[in-house]
């Protein structure tokens, strides 16, 4: 493990000391990404966990914009076990855990209701990677997800690389490629609270949302989608120009009623599949920070932390119901169940590749 870029006065507090322990013969630790204008992105190897990102608002104040743990205990023990990590091999929700794969019928854990949820308990959030941090801005991690682990077919082996640029791109590269035919669909946990972090942490009602998308797929009682492909015009789903996240959460409108609020995969308008793309925007008036999504996914799940309940956080930050907003990119929930979906099954001599861009940047 490479960690030679440390720095113990980083903005963050955090200290690598206190993420440093062994899990199954394999160390975990903290590494710092730090660029030219002194943006911060912090992250640790256990579930590829992002700790906390270090932007300015519009008086050049730097805050936490990320929610995250100070500690590796509690990244372990999190109430929230995905927060602000990598998830695998599937994102998002598998229709009773059950899949069908060449004629094989393939049982997963069952951990989301009676729905298979984000990889299973055990899925890539809870693995600790092996790390190297190549340079003051790029870490890569490696992870080998075994044959039959959570019950999905075929050694996966798997790289992830976080890249911040001077550009305030916080860029996530994921690769994979399988000795069997599977199913892979990588995503990244971030909740964002743009905001910064406090005791409580602001909701995310003012935060000003954009999202390209034309379509998105609802769900059932149990968020499984249905398997229509919905028109978001005429709805409060429609976030083609930008609305407040607040404006319209609580409608009369049963697909927010299910949820408690937004957590729905909005279909992304793309030009050619697996092109990078815009995907969505969000300002935070108060402080003036914003955040732009990139992509080559197809869809981006939208999640306004409906289930938090004040637990608490890095440094004393507590983390209400929605305190944050999540942009996680993604193939549809339930693919493999759903055959009009973009597929994501992937083969023997083939390779995963996605790309998705989180950009930090001030609007007066």
């Amino acid at each position: 493990m490479n960690n030679t870029f440390y720095n113990e006065n980083n903005r963050s507090g955090l200290k690598r000391a206190d993420f440093q322990t062994t899990i199954n013969g394999k160390a975990t630790d903290l590494f710092i990404l730090t660029n030219e204008s002194g943006t911060e992105a912090a992250i640790t190897n256990y579930g590829g966990a992002l700790l906390a990102v270090m932007v300015p608002d519009k008086n050049g104040q730097y805050a936490n914009v990320v929610q995250g743990h100070d500690c590796i205990e509690n990244v372990i023990n999190s109430q929230e076990p995905f927060l602000s990590t990598l998830v695998g091999r599937y994102g998002n929700r598998i229709a009773h855990g059950k899949f069908l794969l060449n004629g094989t019928e393939y049982a997963l854990t069952i951990n989301n209701g009676p729905n298979s949820l984000h990889g299973g308990p055990t899925g890539f959030h809870a693995r600790v990677w092996d790390a190297e941090q190549t340079s003051r801005q790029s870490l890569h991690l490696h992870y080998l997800s075994a044959d039959g682990e959570e019950g999905f077919p075929g050694n996966l082996d798997v790289t992830v690389v976080y890249t911040l640029t001077d550009q305030n791109e916080l860029i996530i590269t994921y690769t994979a490629t399988t000795d069997k035919t599977t199913l892979v669909n990588l995503t990244h946990h971030a909740f964002f609270s743009l905001a910064g972090l406090a005791d409580p942490t602001p909701r995310v009602d003012n935060n000003i949302v954009t999202i390209n998308a034309d379509f998105f797929t609802p769900v059932n009682e149990v968020a499984i989608p249905t398997g229509e492909i919905a028109k978001v015009e005429g709805t409060p789903m429609d976030f083609r120009t930008p609305h407040t996240v607040g404006s319209r959460i609580d409608d009369n409108y049963e697909q927010l009623q299910l949820g408690r609020g937004y957590d729905h995969c909005y279909v992304l308008n793309k030009r050619e599949a697996g092109t990078l793309s815009f995907a969505a925007k969000c300002v935070e008036p108060n402080s003036g920070r914003s955040l732009e999504v990139y992509t080559t996914e197809p869809g981006v799940q939208i999640y306004t932390a409906n289930w938090h309940n004040g637990f608490e956080g890095a440094h004393g930050a507590t983390f209400p119901a929605r305190s944050a907003i999540c942009f996680e990119a993604q193939h549809f929930p339930d693919t493999p169940n759903k055959g009009h979906f973009p597929s994501c099954v992937l083969k023997p001599g083939d390779t995963y590749h996605q790309i998705t861009i989180y950009k930090f940047g001030v609007e007066a």
